[in-house]
């Protein structure tokens, strides 16, 4: 018996048509396009629904009220398929594709973000394997969390980033390896999937909190971090140097993080490399946000990050158990 996909087209690049303006979107273009693809009619493949929302969005529009639309969209159809497709665009796909992990607790059914570089209306494109591909592994693996499938990868979606803005291989996992990969053939890394859960799906909104986040740079002025830690700031993802470093020379950026902190504000270290992880306890510039009390991403992206954060914020926690599970690995997004 065939499985049956229900794909959301969000907007983004794949679904675009070429004008005088350039790239815009059309409605129900993508339908009529995947329509003509004869791949996505055999019978090796599942039967899928397409979902085309009324206003496709770029996604440099995203915010909160879009993620609660896309997982609400999922929830209300979760009984009725065996997998899910997002379509996208590629600019913040990372970040939606980490709320969503977030969102959607109890989750024991594919969730696969996709979208390309080049719209499926141009004749050399990255779309059309995109849509095949990941049609193809929402159907065959029973892979119980958010993924983001691009070039050949699926990747957990709250361990990916963006990249590049030119190459088809836009999207990678520095700090954790690809879930399965679609070469000639597809090779799957079961070991590394999260573990199906049998309760019942659970959506959890994402509201939009007081959350910032700011990235340190040499000689940065103090009254910029001054402006951002004004109240009713909750909650800071500061992009710090290095494995976690930061000005210690600088008596004024440590008093101002003090009084943050003991305000109740809670201040997350998370690294401005792209790969590997905060360890505030190898140099004393990071000792002394160790001390202050600023508490450590590890190796999650920033994506996941701000995201996380936001997320355990919404569930309206007491301060000192959002602290905690922000170091605790709740859905794959950190390694301890």
């Amino acid at each position: 018996m065939r499985k049956k996909i229900y794909i959301a087209y969000t907007g983004g690049t794949i679904g675009m048509q070429k004008s005088e303006r350039g790239y815009v979107p059309a409605p129900g273009f993508i339908t009529e396009q995947m329509a003509l693809i004869p791949e996505l009619k055999n019978e090796s493949m599942p039967v899928y629904t397409i979902h085309e929302y009324a206003t496709p969005i770029d996604s440099s529009n995203m915010t909160p009220q879009d993620w609660h639309i896309i997982a609400t969209d999922i929830a209300d159809h979760y009984n009725d398929y065996d997998g899910f497709i997002i379509l996208h665009g590629t600019d913040t796909m990372a970040y939606t594709a980490s709320a969503l992990s977030f969102m959607l607790e109890n989750l024991s059914k594919p969730v696969i973000l996709t979208g390309s570089q080049l719209p499926l209306s141009e004749i050399r494109n990255d779309a059309r394997s995109a849509l095949i591909t990941t049609l193809l592994l929402a159907d065959q693996l029973n892979i119980p969390e958010v993924c983001l499938y691009f070039n050949q990868k699926l990747l957990r979606g709250n361990r990916a980033r963006k990249l590049s803005t030119e190459n088809f291989d836009t999207f990678d996992s520095l700090n954790f390896p690809a879930l399965a990969t679609a070469e000639l053939n597809i090779t799957t890394r079961p070991e590394l999937w999260l573990k199906p859960n049998q309760q019942l799906l659970q959506l959890q909104t994402i509201k939009e909190n007081n959350v910032a986040c700011l990235r340190l740079f040499p000689g940065m002025s103090m009254e910029i971090l001054k402006q951002v830690l004004q109240m009713p700031l909750q909650g800071l993802v500061l992009e710090t140097f290095g494995s976690g470093n930061a000005p210690d020379s600088n008596p004024v950026f440590i008093q101002l993080l003090k009084e943050a902190v003991s305000q109740g504000v809670i201040i997350i270290n998370c690294t401005q490399c792209p790969h590997g992880r905060v360890d505030m306890t190898q140099y004393a510039t990071g000792r002394m946000l160790l001390d202050i009390g600023v508490i450590s991403a590890y190796d999650m992206t920033p994506e996941a990050t701000l995201t996380k954060l936001l997320y355990l914020f919404s569930k309206e926690l007491p301060s000192n158990i959002i602290k905690q599970q922000m170091q605790q690995d709740l859905r794959g997004e950190l390694s301890l």
